[in-house]
């Protein structure tokens, strides 16, 4: 298998120092499996690739394994594949690239640069652009017929991938070190806890706000329940939230999933799905904190135009992270400014869907006509998406007291009739059919722990 990384930055054979391997040399790493080479196709001022070719041995895959066990036959996709073999060799040959430093360039160090990453054989092809996407890699997946000859035989099940963008060479090569597994969905080895603590440090500075984290995370722990939720809270700490806030409050209601989702992924998915079904383009989260609902609208080229409006500057200056990482066709859909849901802007004006996630319960009773008009009056999209917790079911949450609200900016929590008689006072004003559902697993007696209203303009229904 096969794997190339190219910088085209000013003085190229810089790469070199930072991957801490000559370009005039060539190497190779005895794995447990096989070998890895390192060596470098092409080194110039202008232009400099390296190769990490692995060389798989048959013998040494099977070796040791039970009868019966997954990869026992010496004819396999193994030695040919991206997966958790050549993410085991980018550990191996490059582990101090990965950390970051540079002894004899330190200038080098935390420097982001153009970069090219090409596998010519990855697997799960329709998933790269969902995982690579929206850490700031531009995606193209080539996928040939399985056999030109016979065109009833599909798609071959791997792709030509090639990524390209803006980052640091340590975080190219630990982006390719998590999701490698990931799109193979097998490991050649046995996973254990300590699984969890090498994803943490290799992804946790970007994982816990992924939109396919929980994908990921299922991929690359086998499908183990109890390692999935033990890196779900880890990474929720390291993204500076609260358990609170993002956990199921309610595990045995998802005991049939491979794992219980954790709310916050419930709410974001559910908005998604109402903007998708709505056929919404632009799109206008109103509220949008530190960004999450933002990176998400920008990892689906179906929507156009992304504006995350929010009243804190500190907040937005947070969503703007990592947009300089970005490839410029993926910034151009974006924009963020400051901006009140209670005042009158023109610049929320002309948005197919306007997103109001958390953000109505922060809002004192007495403006909430007020953010009515400006939403519904002024601005006037087509759809209006609104998620709001549901306080019947904050009995559930054994740390609230009697009457308590979830988190301490809240100003009011509404019952499902509450919120139906709200939404019902916003149609009639401003003439928008409207729809309820839940979010999150419903309990029989209380509801769900979230509620969602999608509102629609008549005109437009």
């Amino acid at each position: 298998m096969l794997l190339t990384l190219t910088s085209t930055a000013p003085d190229a054979t810089d790469l070199g120092f930072l991957l801490h391997k000559h370009p005039d040399r060539a190497q190779t790493f005895d794995l447990s499996v096989g070998q890895a080479h390192v060596f470098y196709p092409e080194a110039s001022p202008q232009r400099c690739t390296v190769a990490l070719l692995v060389e798989v041995d048959p013998i040494d895959l099977v070796r040791g394994r039970r009868s019966g066990e997954a990869l026992t036959d010496y004819v396999n996709d193994r030695p040919y594949a991206a997966s958790s073999l050549l993410a085991v060799a980018l550990g191996r040959v490059f582990r101090t690239a990965m950390t970051g430093t540079c002894v004899n360039r330190p200038d080098l160090e935390g420097v982001t640069m153009p970069l090219e990453v090409r596998v010519p054989a990855m697997p799960e092809p329709s998933m790269v652009a969902r995982l690579f996407g929206p850490l700031g890699w531009s995606v193209d997946v080539d996928v040939p017929a399985l056999d030109p000859e016979v065109p009833s035989w599909g798609p071959a099940p791997y792709g030509d991938v090639r990524l390209t963008g803006s980052l640091t060479v340590a975080e190219a090569l630990r982006h390719l070190y998590v999701l490698l597994p990931a799109l193979d969905g097998g490991k050649h080895y046995f996973v254990g806890p300590d699984e969890v603590d090498k994803l943490v440090r290799a992804a946790g500075d970007w994982l816990g706000g992924h939109p396919e984290r929980d994908w990921i995370l299922r991929r690359t722990l086998a499908h183990r329940r109890e390692y999935v939720a033990d890196a779900v809270e880890r990474l929720t700490v390291l993204d500076g939230l609260t358990v609170e806030e993002t956990a199921d409050p309610d595990p045995e209601a998802a005991k049939d999933e491979a794992v219980a989702r954790p709310l916050a992924v419930d709410r974001r998915d559910a908005v998604l799905d109402a903007l998708r079904t709505s056929g919404a383009r632009s799109v206008v989260d109103l509220g949008c904190g530190e960004g999450a609902l933002v990176r998400a609208l920008l990892a689906d080229p179906t929507f156009t135009r992304v504006v995350g409006v929010d009243v804190s500057v500190r907040e937005l200056k947070k969503a703007a992270a990592g947009l300089d990482r970005m490839p410029d066709s993926v910034r151009a859909r974006l924009s963020l400014f400051q901006s009140s849901a209670t005042y009158r802007d023109e610049r929320l004006a002309g948005a197919d869907a306007v997103v109001l996630m958390e953000v109505i319960e922060h809002v004192d009773l007495d403006r909430l006509p007020a953010l009515e008009r400006s939403v519904f009056g002024e601005a006037r999209p087509r759809t209006v998406v609104v998620t709001t917790p549901n306080a019947e079911h904050n009995v559930r949450y054994p740390h609230l007291h009697a009457g308590g609200l979830r988190h301490t900016d809240h100003r009011f929590e509404w019952t499902r009739a509450e919120l139906a008689d709200w939404a019902a006072r916003v149609q009639a004003a401003y003439g928008y059919t409207f729809r309820v559902a839940a979010i999150g697993p419903v309990d029989d007696e209380v509801g769900p722990p979230t509620q969602l209203v999608v509102f629609t303009a008549r005109d437009a229904a």
